[in-house]
């Protein structure tokens, strides 16, 4: 398998020769030699978040995030090899250079530029698609109805984007959606297992966002890389992410629910990279924050599945990482008790799934069969990398036991699962 630097230099090679510029070309518009950037691009050099950084700004950077959106939309309809060739700790890195978070330059009002008037309405039908593809996510997983997200993203909202608005807060509001909906469309390829693909959505998603100088969101994408991070093995990559998203405007601006999402996150990430005490403190703040949350406020719509059921399970997971099994199990079982099954399906199924894994790593074997029973009820259509991932976890922990009736049987659901689903 090809290592990641071979791995990541073939998407910057991809993305320049998609925009038509020769090595010799490139050399003479950013601070490296033809012959290094060769090395980068074939993966014989060790490439540095600021390589990845140049050919961002290069390629549909940090000054037009329009160009970016189009450009991985169109790449992702047509499922271009490039964008599904692995995990890149150096692209998440990028973002957090100095400038990426913080120096996009405004285009200002665009008002004649465009020959498609954007108006309000425009504004609340990519919020509309928006929301309709979120609660399809929360039911049936990120594989369902993703390239759906990606045509709609380049068909449509870049048309917007570069439309003609009629205000400037029209303008800004419709960023706002298309930053949201990017991020969504990152949600769901990372749910989905398509890691690199999320990385770009992500990374779009921030630009949008710092474009329409949107803290919240921005720290709402953050979130979600460092929660990416994590989960992939990246604890210290987390942690810088996970504290990017909770850094000034983007935690001090955020509504009360908001907050509590960012900081049940933060604690996460610090639990990962074993900083117990500080995950510990990060919980407590998490729990103030959605305590303080009321119908009064004014929330973004992006938020509506975190609740008392999201902030359990992400407590959870951090406390199962720090190796206090009573306490995840505790907390697993408050999120199923506390979540809609029907309207949050897919993370039911993966709460179930890892309440069974505890509860099995606890010598509860038996209790663990009857949980991992209901996560594979629950797991029926749906299609997430995650409940994938529980699957053969369940598989891995009951292997030693299968010649046990009961214990046969969960194995023999799990594998149908996993052959039924395509992975």
């Amino acid at each position: 398998m090809d290592g990641p630097a071979v791995i990541v230099g073939a998407q910057l090679r991809a993305a320049r020769e998609a925009a038509g510029v020769s090595l010799a070309v490139l050399a003479g518009q950013i601070p490296y030699s033809k012959s290094a950037l060769f090395y980068y691009e074939t993966g014989k050099r060790s490439l540095t978040p600021d390589v990845i950084a140049w050919y961002e700004r290069r390629f549909g950077g940090i000054q037009d995030p329009v160009a970016t959106l189009l450009n991985l939309g169109r790449a992702d309809v047509e499922r271009r090899s490039f964008l599904r060739v692995g995990y890149s700790t150096a692209i998440s890195a990028s973002v957090l250079l100095p400038g990426w978070l913080d120096g996009a330059a405004s285009r200002g009002p665009c008002k004649d530029a465009g020959l498609r008037h954007v108006g309000q309405a425009d504004v609340t039908a990519v919020r509309d698609v928006m929301s309709l593809f979120s609660q399809i996510d929360q039911r049936l997983g990120g594989g369902h109805g993703r390239t759906a997200v990606a045509q709609y993203l380049t068909n449509e909202v870049t048309g917007y984007l570069n439309g003609s608005f009629v205000s400037e807060a029209v303008r800004r509001e419709m960023f706002i959606a298309a930053g949201e909906l990017a991020y969504l469309a990152g949600w769901m390829a990372f749910d989905n297992d398509e890691h690199a693909v999320a990385q770009r959505y992500f990374t779009t998603a921030t630009k949008l966002s710092v474009e329409a100088n949107d803290g919240p969101l921005t720290g709402h994408v953050l979130r979600a890389m460092a929660h990416q991070a994590v989960d992939l093995g990246h604890p210290q990559q987390g942690l810088q992410l996970a504290e990017a998203s909770v850094s000034g405007t983007r935690y001090r601006d955020a509504c009360p629910r908001e907050r509590s999402l960012l900081k049940v996150v933060h604690a996460k990430a610090l639990s990962a990279a074993g900083q117990k005490a500080e995950s510990a403190k990060a919980l407590l703040q998490a729990e103030r924050d959605l305590a303080a949350a009321s119908d009064s406020d004014h929330e973004p719509a992006r938020v509506f599945f975190f609740s008392e059921a999201s902030l359990a399970h992400e407590t959870a997971c951090a406390l199962r990482d720090s190796g206090d099994l009573a306490g995840a199990a505790d907390q697993f079982q408050l999120s199923v008790r506390k979540r809609k099954a029907t309207t949050f399906t897919r993370t039911h199924a993966v709460t179930l799934g890892y309440l069974g894994t505890v509860q099995a790593r606890s010598g509860e074997l038996e209790q663990a069969c009857t949980t991992w029973t209901s996560a594979l009820n629950a797991m029926d259509g749906v299609q997430s990398g995650r409940t994938r991932n529980v699957a053969r976890d369940i598989r891995t922990t009951v292997a030693p036991y299968r010649q046990t009736a009961g214990v046969s049987e969960i194995d023999r659901r799990a594998a149908d699962y996993l052959a039924v689903s395509g992975m």
